[in-house]
Parts: structure tokens; C-alpha cells; sequence
């Protein structure tokens, strides 16, 4: 078999998420749907992870295996992007050796949420207005306590079907560029809906509704029920996805 990395971005406003769901439109469906057609063999992407319902990515990688060598992945990108509408955007497919994994070789993964501090009819399918705006001071300061933990169960989605909890989180931050407010994580992995989950958390500290103090009873507390309310999803972004590249370059 040939593998094949695929990167591209979307807008997840019309999908259910990246995961197939019966019935319903998914990233991952349309792009079955695609590369089946051009490859003319049934094809099935793996992705990098989910996306919940209405979230965007900026950069998502997938891979795909075909049973014979692609000759011009360039012109494949071309035409995948003629099927896909415009949701979705390919820029690149290449070759990666044979143990490549979208989803268990990437070392991190980046998210950014996006709070618009004023009402804005042009950035308001894309960024979340809410009154009255947080503490961004605060919030950085609960953003520093979440590298005391690693078990972050009191941010994600119940029944889930994950093995562990256990998330190693590199970086955390708000920053204040004007007109909004830009929060950026970056971990090894995430828990179904933890991101929004946290963010609707660190918001309810920046707007007074809950301390430091209570933050760390909530991670420790390993209890959903106890978190902020997950934030809307069209304000979310997975925007990048690191990989070995000495692993990519080998191919």
C-alpha cells in the first residue's frame, strides 16, 4: 500500500464535525466521497482527530492509502478541490513512509478561540461577542495553573470512549490584539469538546464568576458537571498539527 498525508483546511459551519455520522454531513464523509471518485477505488481518510459540530480548521492533516503510487499529486489537489465545494481546501498531498499516522504520530496540536471585544458583522460567524468581556489578566493567570495538571476529565464531553485523560498541555494563553481577544492552546492531545469546555471556564474567572481557587477544585474535582458552559464552536480554530519531520522526510 501507498501512504498519502493530505493537508487542508475547512470551514465547519455546514458539518457536523469532522468524524462520519449517519445521515449527516461530515468533513471526513466528503472527503471519502471525493477521493473515491478520482482514485477510483474506495478510499477512506484517517484525520488528525475530531472536530466537534460547527468548529473550522485552519491546517488539518489525514491520511489515506491507495493500492497504486500517485503520479501527480499536485493535479490530485487540483481536482479534489473542484469536488469539495468550497468548505473544504486541499494545498497538499505527498508520500509518507508506511508508518505514518494523521492521528497517533502527531506530537501536538494547536487550537485558537476567537472573542470579538465589539459587535462585528463581518467577523461574527467566526468569533464569539459576549458582554461583558473578561479579565484578561485573570485568565492568564488560571491559563498558568493548567500546566500543574494533566488529567483534564472535568472538561470533556461525558461517555466518551477515549482510554485516558491524561493530556500533556504545552501552552496556554490569552492575548488582547484590539479588537479581540485570541486564546491559544497548544497540547500533545485533547479530550472531545475540552478546548470549548475550558475556554467557557477560564471566561466565567475573567468575568468574576468564579477564582483561581475555584479553578483548581474544578480540574481536581474530575467532574464535568462542575466546569463553565462549553463555549459556541464557530469561534473555534484547530490551526495547526506538529508531526516528526525527520519520519515525513524519509519517504
Amino acid at each position: 500500500m501507498n501512504r498519502y498525508f493530505i493537508e487542508l483546511s475547512y470551514n465547519g459551519r455546514h458539518y457536523h464535525g469532522w468524524q462520519v455520522q449517519p445521515g449527516q454531513p461530515t468533513i471526513q464523509a466528503a472527503l471519502n466521497k471525493a477521493l473515491t471518485t478520482l482514485l477510483r477505488q474506495e478510499i477512506e481518510v484517517t484525520g488528525a482527530g475530531r472536530t466537534d459540530s460547527g468548529v473550522h480548521a485552519s491546517f488539518y492533516v489525514a491520511h489515506f492509502d491507495t493500492d497504486s503510487p500517485i503520479e501527480n499529486p499536485g493535479h490530485l489537489v487540483y481536482k479534489l478541490n473542484r469536488l469539495t465545494g468550497k468548505d473544504i481546501a486541499a494545498s497538499r498531498i505527498y508520500p509518507v513512509p508506511e508508518h505514518m499516522h494523521a492521528r497517533f504520530s502527531a506530537l501536538s496540536r494547536t487550537y485558537k478561540y476567537y472573542i470579538d471585544k465589539q459587535k462585528n458583522p463581518f467577523t461574527c460567524e467566526y468569533a464569539w461577542h459576549l458582554f461583558p468581556l473578561p479579565d484578561i489578566r485573570l485568565m492568564n493567570e488560571a491559563c498558568r495553573i493548567l500546566s500543574d495538571y494533566t488529567d483534564f476529565t472535568s472538561f470533556s464531553k461525558l461517555h466518551t470512549d477515549v482510554k485516558t485523560n491524561l493530556c500533556h498541555i504545552h501552552e496556554a494563553y490569552w492575548e488582547d490584539t484590539g479588537r479581540q481577544l485570541i486564546f491559544t492552546i497548544k497540547a500533545n492531545r485533547f479530550l472531545r469538546n475540552m478546548v470549548r469546555a475550558i475556554v467557557g471556564t477560564l471566561v466565567e474567572i475573567g468575568q468574576g464568576k468564579s477564582t483561581l481557587e475555584d479553578f483548581r477544585r474544578i480540574i481536581e474535582s474530575r467532574n464535568r458537571c462542575n466546569a463553565g458552559t462549553s463555549v459556541p464552536g464557530h469561534a473555534l480554530f484547530l490551526c495547526n498539527i506538529e508531526y516528526p519531520q525527520e519520519n515525513i522526510n524519509d519517504k
